[in-house]
């Protein structure tokens, strides 16, 4: 198969990671990808979650690589190091991809709060840290209702909480042992607080359904999880604050979370590439020039989408770290890069992987090949949030247009809701 020519990973280009803890993730996952694609194929067409790569990801460390080596982890704290890590992961399975990605962010944004969090945030982050070092804790993040639901707390009278309600497209559920549950309360005056509890696997109330018949990402185990009065300690619920509060503050936090999954439309993309350029090298000793023009077109919006990624990467791993200017200013310049190149990155991968079936020709049409799940699963970055594409334009054009709007899509569903 073509392999990328060695670059400078200091050109923001996704090659290579930048830390030395980077470059341990990428050396202990390369050693699992062979399996990984070789059982890639038939866990898409059974929709079958992986749990034996995730048993070894365990065993290697890799369930705590973005925990700090303090706690016990590999310690990676750049974003651009996970991105890349994501990169390669998803160029074997993106569906692989995507469910480590859940795990790798949840470690990035509770050590910010083991680090910055009130006393009993620190705690709680402390003890689920030291956890997913230990490979003990998957902690799956559940943020989406679906249509007509609101997943709301409630207090049940004597100083604990119960949660009601569903959420959809839970990726890594089939083995997550923790879901931070995005959720909203009422204060005694009825306004509305958005919180995160902290639910175990095993509390009363909580189901997690066994199959999700998807487009793409079949082998995500990505699933509905539901809580019917399902008990929460106080101690366990993370507070997000009222509401239409307006806090751009929000969008590093955010930014942190989502922006490394672009490494692994960038992954799909060059996956795709690397087997049209295979196949094609194979079926002419001189291609047509209709052949090498379309070539030349997927090098060029590669090297476009890498540039751009690259970029926001380094600037908010660069925002990241600096805690001392205005906060809400912060957000938005963490916030408005990943924008633009989430929004190049839908395009642009999509448009790689479709010129790479037009390549191959028919023969990628079927099930089975492996640029037919390369195809849906690239369609899944158009409805990954921060933001999905509608809510993007609205956030982008309202920062170019000065627009008076809450830019927190959570608040924003809270107070539709």
């Amino acid at each position: 198969m073509a392999t990328d020519t060695a670059y400078s990973s200091a050109a923001g280009d996704l090659r290579g990671p930048i830390t030395p803890e980077g470059h341990t993730m990428v050396d202990l996952l390369t050693g699992v990808l062979p399996q990984i694609r070789s059982e890639a194929g038939d866990n898409d067409r059974e929709g079958a979650f992986p749990v034996e790569v995730f048993g070894q990801f365990a065993k290697l460390g890799l369930m705590g690589a973005t925990v700090p080596a303090a706690l016990g982890g590999l310690g990676v704290h750049r974003l651009y190091d996970v991105a890349v890590a994501l990169r390669r992961l998803a160029e074997a399975d993106a569906s692989t991809a995507l469910a480590l990605h859940v795990q790798l962010s949840r470690g990035l944004t509770l050590t910010y709060e083991w680090l910055h969090g009130p006393p009993p945030v620190r705690a709680l982050a402390e003890r689920l840290l030291r956890a997913m070092a230990t490979g003990e804790a998957a902690i799956c993040g559940a943020l989406k209702d679906p249509p007509g639901v609101v997943t709301e707390l409630t207090a049940d009278g004597s100083g604990g909480w119960l949660l009601n309600g569903r959420k959809t497209l839970v990726s890594m559920a089939p083995i997550g042992t923790h879901f931070f549950v995005h959720a909203q309360r009422r204060d005694a005056g009825g306004q509305v607080l958005l919180t995160v509890p902290v639910v175990r696997r095993d509390a009363p109330g909580l189901t997690v359904a066994e199959h999700w018949d998807g487009l793409g990402m079949r082998a995500s185990g990505t699933l509905d999880v539901s809580f019917h009065n399902c008990p929460v300690a106080t101690d366990r619920i993370l507070e997000r604050g009222p509401a239409g509060a307006r806090r751009d503050a929000v969008l590093a936090g955010q930014t942190v979370s989502s922006i490394t999954m672009l490494g692994i439309y960038a992954g799909i993309a060059q996956a795709a590439r690397d087997l049209a350029v295979e196949v094609c090298a194979r079926r002419w000793s001189e291609p047509p020039s209709a052949v090498r023009t379309r070539v030349a077109e997927i090098d060029a919006r590669l090297y476009a989408l890498h540039a751009v990624t690259g970029t926001a990467l380094l600037n908010a791993d660069l925002l990241a770290a600096d805690l001392t200017g205005d906060l809400d200013e912060r957000g938005r310049a963490m916030m408005t890069p990943f924008q633009y190149a989430k929004m190049t990155v839908n395009q642009l991968a999509p448009a790689v992987v479709d010129d790479c079936l037009s390549l191959v020709g028919g023969q990628a049409y079927a099930g089975r090949h492996p640029l037919a799940r390369l195809y849906r699963d690239v369609r899944a970055g158009g409805f990954m949030q921060p933001y999905s594409y509608v809510d993007g334009v609205e956030y982008l054009s309202g920062q170019a247009l000065g627009s008076d709007r809450d830019n927190d899509y959570m608040s924003v569903r809270a107070l539709r809701a």
